[in-house]
């Protein structure tokens, strides 16, 4: 590196810098660099590379940059109270400081707050971007902070947003129901129905339903129970649920919601004796329940290194081409279901990683 250095009369640090191809040297100079460094002989040896790159995020972590955390739920304690959102926000929180970032947390639903106010106080901060969590009522953002949205670079963690849409991370939602029906006809069940809100599943455009729909192709056509999709109407009227629950006979449910076990005991149903239920979205202190554990710490972890990418690349506002990065569930056996007798096996689906 030294005879290179010498030859074309720059310094060591630029030499390293060049071959490591970093931005801050000019094309022209990174280019003399490598052709000095072919003619030369010279190559990298991988364990001092390795070893140097290690040294050098150390010394970045030092440094403290910051991200901003978005609260975008009605309620502004929800970072702390909500049954998922804290989930997301401890994976970023987690990601951020292991990649030598702090976060500065904002509601989005605070009345003195919109665009303009929000873009002065990040710019203020040095603040380039940030990732919003609990778009969960709506997945269009709103249109007072436009100002915002288009100057610095955002994240959405849980769905997808509209107007606009933001590069985002979340679970699979498809591939969660689609293993949660893998798992209940593994147990012998042969009629499992999906109980969501409408609302919900067009809020991920219709991927639990999806997900349902592929994994009942291995059953008979006279297995395949058609989804409960009135759950917030039921909470008010559950004859609706019980009404359903007596026309298509599922011997299992898979649902989000922790009422649909109160139903079923409320109309004279065991769980898992009479009908198994399988949590789409299973919390630790639910530990009865089995279902699928989406890992939305890992969402937020994710959320942080799209950030992260975006910020070194200097991609700001709204993308061009917005880009996903979806999250496995994993299922966890609980006792709402049990392995019962069954005559003949179809193998079920697998979905693709």
């Amino acid at each position: 590196m030294a005879q290179i250095a010498r030859e074309l009369g720059v310094s060591k640090n630029t030499v390293s810098l060049a071959l490591r191809r970093d931005p801050q040297i000019p094309a022209a100079t990174a280019e003399r660099v490598a052709a000095a460094a072919k003619r030369l002989g010279y190559s990298i040896n991988p364990i001092v590379s390795d070893l140097m790159s290690e040294l050098r995020k150390t010394d970045q972590r030092k440094i403290r940059h910051t991200l901003a955390l978005l609260n975008g739920y009605q309620a502004e304690d929800a970072f702390l109270n909500h049954p998922t959102i804290p989930a997301y926000v401890e994976g970023c929180r987690r990601r951020a400081a292991a990649q030598g970032y702090s976060v500065d947390t904002f509601w989005m639903h605070d009345p003195e707050l919109n665009g303009a106010r929000l873009t002065r106080i990040l710019q203020a901060r040095g603040i380039r971007g940030g990732i919003i969590v609990g778009t969960m009522s709506d997945n269009r953002l709103p249109t007072q902070f436009a100002e915002a949205w288009s100057q610095f670079a955002w994240v959405v963690t849980g769905l997808r947003t509209r107007e606009p849409t933001f590069s985002f991370c979340c679970v699979d939602h498809h591939a969660l129901v689609l293993e949660a029906v893998n798992n209940a006809l593994a147990l012998g069940y042969r009629r499992p129905g999906l109980v969501i809100d409408e609302r919900i599943d067009r809020l991920v455009d219709l991927r639990f339903s999806s997900g349902m729909w592929v994994g009942q192709q291995v059953l008979a056509a006279d297995e395949r129970v058609v989804s409960f999709r009135q759950v917030e109407a039921a909470r008010a009227q559950p004859e609706l649920f019980y009404r359903w629950l007596d026309q298509e006979r599922p011997d299992v449910i898979l649902t989000l919601y922790n009422v649909v076990w109160r139903w079923l005991e409320q109309r004279g149903c065991k769980v898992p004796r009479d009908i198994g239920l399988i949590q789409l979205e299973r919390r630790a202190n639910k530990s009865d329940w089995a279902g699928m554990d989406q890992r939305n710490d890992l969402t937020g972890e994710a959320a942080v290194d799209m950030m992260i990418s975006l910020l070194h690349n200097n991609e700001m506002g709204v993308p061009a081409n917005p880009r996903a990065t979806l999250i496995e569930a994993s299922w966890v056996p609980g006792k709402t279901v049990r392995a019962r007798q069954r005559a003949s096996v179809r193998r079920p689906l697998a979905h693709s990683p």
